[in-house]
């Protein structure tokens, strides 16, 4: 006999530029290898992310079901990806705590924390812990907060 109702939706996690999702690795191979077709993936993940700046490195949760379709929730960008911008440095410091790549401000962190706090998985921590955890990731990236 067969089962009703089909079973559990696996989840597929990738970080993917936004408006540049093309059907190549790590894309490609990841959805191929579980039946979904990666360009119908591409066209809908670029139309949702048309309006952020573009190469924004975009994390992304897909569920795929058992009859090879799909849904997926868009995430925001890494924090140490948003306070090295905001910092205008490319990447961290080797040495972080002993090393200082860069500053920023507490006007940089509050924005950053305001980004983080519309992500569902943090809509229910209050943004003074979503901002201390901001300065924290700040300090191990090597990026100094001043007033």
């Amino acid at each position: 006999m067969s089962k009703k109702g089909g079973g559990a939706a696996s989840i597929l996690k990738l970080i993917v530029p936004a408006g540049k999702a093309m059907p190549s690795p790590p894309v490609g191979p990841a959805l191929g290898q579980r039946g979904v077709k990666s360009m119908d993936f591409c066209k809908q993940f670029n139309d949702r992310t048309k309006d952020l700046v573009v190469e924004t490195p975009t994390p992304v949760a897909i569920y795929i079901k058992p009859d090879r379709t799909f849904t997926f929730d868009i995430k925001s960008p890494p924090t140490s990806w948003l306070l090295k911008r905001a910092a205008g440095v490319a990447k961290g410091a080797a040495q972080p705590g002993k090393q200082v790549v860069g500053t920023i401000s507490l006007k940089h962190i509050f924005s950053i924390s305001q980004m983080k706090a519309k992500d569902p998985a943090l809509s229910h921590i209050d943004m003074k812990s979503i901002c201390k955890s901001v300065i924290a990731t700040a300090k191990s990236v090597g990026i100094k907060v001043v007033q």
